[in-house]
């Protein structure tokens, strides 16, 4: 397994190979340019945005698990595929429709002037209070399925020991409850970190300069492929020491259940507790997804009363999910081998293959794609002519490989080793026992893997630009080409065409949700 989860590795590297070369090129006099002139604005802009939003998931995120984990009540299954419609709405397409809205023209600007006065001034999106309110929108479903996972998963026998040694509800919340969802809690965290120091289209939208800007800005508009290999060796250093910092937090968390743990049930909501969740549920999806898709109704209406979608749409629809379902079933069986190696071996070479594997999450997709680009054009050139799709499905694969690992992991941490012990004892070799004692037990991780990455894929957009053959265009390329023409009855049918595609994976999620009861 230690042999697979290298190749693993040195294939996810490919990109880090390419910034360490050309950031080799770079002069001294080029690395103190770069200092005193952009990286300390970069840094302060980059971390802080991703702190911001680290929290403004776990004030989302969390509430909502424990809400819908542990109680039981009508409508409970629309309530949590409410909460996981989120990921299906692109970083982008979230910033452009509350850009929008919180215009003088758009819906929540005119109510803000009806509420306030015609002289106030709707909040400012273009600031760091807004892009985290639009990012923590856009990704807090991510704490929210490996939390509420974790809660379905938690043993009972544990909670109700602390109730008989005299602890009160919250005390059992707090003292036991919490410190079992570290190891969910970490990695939910950690996916939602890499996808905000690594996101370029909600942050060039709102004009708020991260590493992400500035290295795209770099490369686009200056050229500077060097320069911008250089920020991008900086965003991966800065991302490498969160990952660890994760790692360093959770390595002293791993809990295993008992073989015959009761699973907590969930309890009937009372009346108040139901008003009490209904209500939570509603302000969130209101603004995560009620304001969201109606944007998208009214305009995609828009469009058809125009005749605005032609045939090629449907092509652009089938291009995306192509893509996507390739990605998405190369990254499961990609990142077994990395987070089983991992997770068994738990060892400092165990530790850099998960550190490496997480290479393509941390970099810009304009990167991985020019390094993809290159290592193609000078190793495999007949690949390049006659590639087709694989090189865009390669470098998504690299870009989406942690979220695959991080969910696989986690699932693989709860696993019982006398589990594994008992195939053995049973007669299973090793890859016996990998296939019928180990994958059955973590399907569920394995399929929240696929649909993350999946999800995912289907919406990104800078390494789609730069890969894409001639003439496949997908649902976020036509977005982002009919959004930066301000034909917004254009992009709406598509950014609802995104959503519109996920559901069928969720669906299947939400299958193995019902099964883990």
């Amino acid at each position: 397994m230690g042999t697979l989860s290298l190749a693993m590795v040195m294939i996810a590297a490919i990109p880090l190979i390419y910034v360490l070369h050309n950031s080799l090129l770079l002069s001294a006099a080029q690395w103190a340019g770069l200092w005193t002139s952009r990286l300390p604005q970069l840094l302060t802009n980059t971390l802080s945005l991703a702190i911001c939003v680290a929290i403004g998931c776990l004030l989302l995120g969390l509430p909502s698990a424990f809400f819908l984990a542990r109680r039981r009540f009508p409508g409970k299954t629309l309530a949590v595929w409410l909460m996981v419609l989120p990921l299906a709405i692109p970083t982008y397409v979230f910033a452009h429709i509350y850009t929008w809205m919180l215009d003088n023209r758009g819906w929540l600007g005119q109510l803000w002037h009806t509420l306030f006065g015609a002289q106030s001034t709707a909040p400012n999106i273009y600031s760091l209070t807004g892009a985290t309110a639009t990012l923590s929108m856009a990704t807090f479903s991510y704490v929210f399925l490996l939390a509420y996972g974790a809660l379905q998963r938690s043993n009972q026998s544990l909670e109700e020991a602390a109730r008989m040694q005299g602890y009160s509800r919250w005390q059992t919340t707090l003292y036991v409850t919490l410190p079992m969802l570290r190891p969910a809690l970490a990695a939910a965290l950690a996916v939602v970190i890499l996808h905000v120091v690594s996101d370029f289209g909600a942050v060039s939208m709102l004009r708020f300069q991260t590493f992400t800007l500035a290295i795209y800005s770099q490369m686009s508009g200056r050229f500077d492929y060097q320069g911008a290999a250089g920020l991008s060796l900086v965003l991966v250093v800065l991302s490498l020491c969160f990952l660890i910092l994760e790692r360093f937090f959770r390595q002293r968390q791993r809990y295993y259940a008992a073989s015959a743990a009761r699973m907590v049930r969930p309890k009937t909501a009372t009346p108040g507790e139901l008003a009490i969740i209904w209500s939570w549920i509603a302000l969130l999806s209101l603004f995560t997804l009620g304001l969201p898709v109606a944007w998208m109704l009214s305009w995609t209406w828009d469009a058809l009363q125009h005749n605005g979608l032609d045939d090629r749409f449907l092509g652009y629809v089938s291009n995306s999910v192509t893509v996507a379902v390739t990605a998405g079933t190369v990254a499961i069986v990609a990142a077994f081998p990395v987070a089983f190696y991992h997770n068994r071996k738990h060892s400092l070479l165990s530790q850099s293959h998960l550190q490496l594997a997480s290479i393509g999450f941390v970099l810009p997709g304009p990167v991985i794609a020019l390094g993809i680009l290159t290592f193609i054009l000078v190793q495999i050139p007949d690949l390049y002519v006659s590639g087709g799709i694989t090189m865009l499905a390669l470098a998504l694969v690299i870009r989406f490989l942690p979220l695959a690992i991080q969910s696989q992991d986690a699932s693989l941490q709860q696993l019982t080793p006398s589990i594994e012990q008992a195939g053995r004892i049973f007669g299973a070799g090793p890859l016996s026992n990998i296939w019928r004692v180990i994958l059955p037990v973590i399907r569920g991780g394995m399929t929240t893997a696929f649909v993350l990455v999946f999800i995912d894929a289907l919406k990104e957009l800078p390494a789609t630009l730069l890969l894409r053959p001639t003439g496949f265009d997908t649902l976020p390329v036509r977005i982002w080409i009919e959004a930066s023409e301000e034909m917004l009855e254009h992009a709406a049918p598509a950014a609802l065409m995104l959503v519109l595609a996920t559901l069928p994976a969720l669906w299947i999620m939400m299958r193995e949700t019902r099964h883990r009861k």
